[in-house]
């Protein structure tokens, strides 16, 4: 099994959710992600997606666009972030990391070019935004014949057809969007996640992460009885944004420890 694999089925065996935090590389300052991603394992995170800077981040909200846009001025790119995954296994060779992004920085570089480098670098699963199922069946075997697994988003607006097939080819976990819209739009219906997440587990065989609209310890908690984690991200980018930059591991570390305790309890 992949260590996204391994991890969750874990966290399954001992009956505990999954927590996946989201930062963006390179955001707010490329020396800060490996000690960020450190700070996050040490915070109670079970596996770290890692979003690569886009210029046109389309599913995303002003939050995470505001972070894509910063590490981009710092000149952060696609293969500065594998060698943010390299960095970060030289001490954690056991969090599963997820690269979360667009198809276009990785068709620029080459897919079987990129997907040796992510091999190489350590990298155990990616969520390609805008790759659907339908299209992406030779990437998703030549991730799979490295060991990598493929993460697909699934959305309220998703019918059974989409979710079947993201479930003949998705491995590790799937991402349920439980909002229309962008990152960091909205607020939560959990009676609608409530609904949907036996439609998905129907066709889906893998566990499920469910994010968007996820901002503290209390909504975790509530999403952690319906699904198999939760993932969250633009309420971590807000934390970095108003953190001083000699202060955003602790602040990160201290978030992401509340959320795990609430998880827990």
């Amino acid at each position: 099994m992949s260590r996204i694999q391994t991890t969750l089925a874990a966290l399954a065996a001992n009956h505990k959710k999954g927590l996946i935090p989201f930062i963006t590389a390179g955001d707010p300052a490329p020396s800060l992600t490996v000690p960020l991603m450190h700070a996050l394992v040490e915070g109670g995170a079970d596996i770290i997606e890692l979003g690569v800077p886009f210029s046109d981040p389309m599913a995303d909200g002003p939050v995470i666009q505001r972070a894509s846009e910063r590490a981009l001025l710092h000149g952060v790119g696609l293969r500065d972030v594998l060698q943010f995954v390299r960095e970060f296994r030289t001490s954690n060779q056991t969090t599963p990391v997820v690269l979360m992004g667009y198809a276009n920085p990785i068709e620029r570089m080459g897919i079987d070019v990129f997907i040796a480098q992510a091999s190489e670098a350590g990298v155990d699963g990616v969520l390609v935004v805008d790759y659907p199922p339908e299209e992406c069946e030779e990437f998703a075997g030549k991730m799979h014949e490295q060991g990598m697994d493929t993460i697909f988003l699934l959305a309220p607006t998703s019918t059974d057809e989409r979710i079947e097939q993201v479930g003949k080819i998705a491995t590790g976990y799937v991402y349920y969007v439980s909002l229309k819209g962008v990152t960091g739009s909205g607020s939560l219906d959990l009676d609608a996640v409530a609904e949907m997440i036996p439609r998905i587990k129907k066709h889906v065989k893998v566990p499920v992460g469910v994010g968007f609209g996820i901002r503290d310890g209390a909504t975790a908690r509530a999403i952690s009885t319906l699904a198999d984690a939760v993932v969250i991200g633009s309420r971590i980018i807000q934390e970095l944004e108003s953190t001083p930059h000699e202060n955003a591991a602790a602040a990160v570390k201290s978030f992401i420890s509340g959320v795990r305790q609430a998880l827990d309890e």
